[in-house]
């Protein structure tokens, strides 16, 4: 967006996908001088499989993620330096997040973390996300809940647990039923945008990189909700995880055409 500058912090190996990856992210205008290069792993790689309906499963082999460590955050600081803020998730080794999201918030910026995969997390790395973003899944296993579903007037009180279980704010992403976002003073429930599943991969991860840059350029809560919503929906009309990944002129086209006040009917599948 105007004004709006990416830098990414990771581990690749010394082999094709490295180099894919990084023309890729150069290619969107992403700083990538702190993806660095280990020979102690390949590059990470998911292998993805997708339903009819366009639920996906994800096989992860992490490679490279996981030489990303603790030792390495001081490095980071740079990066972190004058960001607005830092987002996280745990594709790399818990200790070395728990570790970058102290040092993004020593720097001054918010911190958002996406709890994905699905794992347990300390009150700790809770307490230090400014908003937290987990899907159904995620929230569940971080109450200590059984799978399922979260239907919208359960959303209030499930965002209301992963407060108390130290999270300053929660958005929760419903699928379908849209997200819902929770602080001490109030709740928002954003409807989702109606659209034909083609492929589900990376719409949380789109939605939370399209919330970032929203909420860095100044955009208020609501706003920013509906356009992570907006980005997140048109995602899931492609297949792929990057390939997905709409543009910025795509999401304000699609905004531009869907008016707060009207829902219409969904998309078409694009392949």
């Amino acid at each position: 967006g105007p004004g709006t500058r990416v830098h990414m912090i990771g581990r690749v190996g010394y082999d094709l996908f490295a180099d894919q990856l990084r023309a890729s992210l150069s290619a969107a205008g992403v700083d990538v001088s702190g993806v660095h290069a280990t020979k102690a792993q390949p590059t990470g790689v998911a292998l993805i499989w997708v339903d009819r309906s366009g639920q996906n499963s994800i096989v992860v082999a992490p490679g490279a993620n996981h030489e990303l460590q603790p030792a390495d955050v001081g490095s980071m600081r740079a990066a972190f330096r004058g960001a607005r803020f830092a987002l996280f998730q745990l594709e790399t080794p818990l200790e070395a997040v728990r570790a970058a999201m102290r040092a993004a918030r020593e720097e001054g910026a918010q911190v958002i973390l996406d709890p994905a995969p699905a794992q347990a997390l300390s009150r700790e790395m809770l307490e230090a996300a400014d908003i937290l973003t987990p899907n159904e899944t995620e929230a569940r296993l971080l109450l200590g809940l059984p799978a399922g579903r979260i239907a919208p007037a359960e959303a209030p009180e499930v965002a209301r647990a992963l407060r108390q279980k130290g999270a300053r704010s929660v958005v929760l992403k419903l699928g379908e039923d849209g997200c819902f976002y929770s602080n001490d003073a109030a709740g928002i429930l954003v409807p989702a945008f109606p659209v034909t599943p083609c492929d589900a991969t990376a719409a949380g991860d789109v939605f939370n990189g399209a919330l970032a840059v929203a909420l860095a350029e100044g955009q208020g809560m609501p706003e920013a909700l509906r356009f992570a919503s907006a980005a997140a929906a048109l995602s899931v009309t492609k297949p792929g995880a990057q390939a997905s990944i709409p543009t910025r002129s795509e999401v304000q086209r699609f905004l531009d055409s869907h008016p707060v006040s009207k829902s219409g009917p969904g998309g078409a599948c694009e392949h």
